[in-house]
């Protein structure tokens, strides 16, 4: 499978900048999703590699070649679409057959290739049906289906799961990535949902105003976000980000913030050697608090609970420090037993800290 390269992508409109100078590389079989709020340019980026618009500067390419000028049919793509655009006088057999119509290949192929992504996708019982009698995720699986026939190296996903409901959703997600082991073949996906990016990915390239903040495996981009940006916007409940000082003394490192709680942050890993006095942003994820004094914790302090939210087999609860809301993610038994303004005693796990400077927002 061919591996994708943005090479210094700049895309305008008028005077508005929506990619400024973007690089990228696909390699070869990855599922790659360009994940950001509504905005970012993740679905201009997209756009630009299918040929639905024009680069104002800087190259795409496609294995060894330059595909920036080429037509969209010239690019060796498949392109699944949010809204699933099936034609709906054609039954099944004859979406999927309809991409190939042009393609002068022999007839016993295209019934092959037909065949074959029917079955893969388990629609071979649908093949005479029309899509308005089908569900929302048996057309998404005819839309897939029409991009598998191809046979292309590179399939693109713009916000493919959108339209359906939670459950679909989870099991549309699972199809998706269970295609990819199958078929090795390279993704770029498009989503605003972080759900779909830490679940299907194998990078991520996280977007804010048109620039990549951060590229990497869910894995990575989760425990060692790049800024601030990636820090809040990926977990849910999202990180806790607090202002603090850091002070060093009698060989310790501690990051100490307004409400004069001190937190260890002795092992954190620093790009550069850490200085007193320093203004730091401390980020601290919810499923690293414990509700009690833990032996060897980087800080224990007492909270007085505000509310909890329970969602079946997990929890949160939300707790007052200085003046803003502290999030934990706790066991759904004890949330249920949590009352407004009683006070408890939590701690936070040493080397789970993340520290970032408090004017550039980039990690320390």
């Amino acid at each position: 499978m061919p591996r994708v390269s943005f090479e210094h992508i700049t895309k305008t409109y008028g005077l508005m900048k929506v990619l400024d100078d973007l690089n990228l590389r696909i390699d070869d079989g990855d599922f790659l999703v360009l994940l950001g709020p509504s905005g970012c340019g993740k679905t201009t980026l997209l756009n630009l590699l299918a040929g639905l618009l024009d680069v104002t500067d800087g190259r795409i390419m496609i294995g060894e070649r330059d595909v920036t000028d080429l037509d969209p049919k010239d690019r060796g793509l498949a392109m699944v679409f949010q809204s699933y655009a099936l034609y709906p006088t054609k039954t099944v057999h004859g979406n999927l057959k309809f991409g190939l119509s042009a393609s002068k290949l022999p007839r016993d192929e295209i019934e092959k290739r037909i065949t074959w992504a029917a079955k893969l996708l388990q629609i071979e019982p649908l093949l005479h049906r029309k899509p308005g009698q089908l569900s929302g995720g048996q057309r998404q699986r005819v839309a897939i289906g029409r991009a598998l026939v191809k046979n292309v190296g590179v399939f693109l996903f713009d916000e493919p799961l959108s339209n359906l409901d939670a459950k679909l959703r989870t099991e549309m997600r699972l199809e998706i990535k269970k295609l990819h082991d199958q078929l090795k073949s390279t993704i770029v996906y498009v989503t605003h949902d972080q759900i779909e990016a830490m679940t299907m990915a194998t990078k991520i390239a996280v977007m804010n105003a048109g620039v990549i903040q951060q590229f990497g495996t869910p894995d990575e981009i989760y425990e060692r976000p790049a800024n601030l940006f990636v820090a809040g916007f990926i977990g849910s409940p999202a990180m806790n980000l607090r202002k603090a000082k850091l002070a060093l003394a009698n060989g310790k490192t501690e990051a100490i913030f307004a409400s004069g709680v001190r937190l260890d942050v002795s092992d954190y890993p620093f790009v550069a050697p850490p200085q007193n006095g320093n203004e730091v942003i401390a980020g601290l994820r919810p499923e690293h608090f414990t509700l009690a004094a833990t032996e060897g914790a980087a800080a224990t302090f007492t909270v007085p609970v505000q509310y909890a939210e329970r969602t079946g087999p997990d929890a949160s609860a939300y707790f007052s420090f200085e003046d803003d809301l502290l999030a934990l993610r706790v066991d759904p038994d004890i949330a249920a037993r949590l009352t407004p303004g009683q006070s408890m005693g939590v701690s936070y796990l040493k080397g789970k800290t993340n520290l970032f400077d408090a004017h550039t927002g980039q990690r320390l």
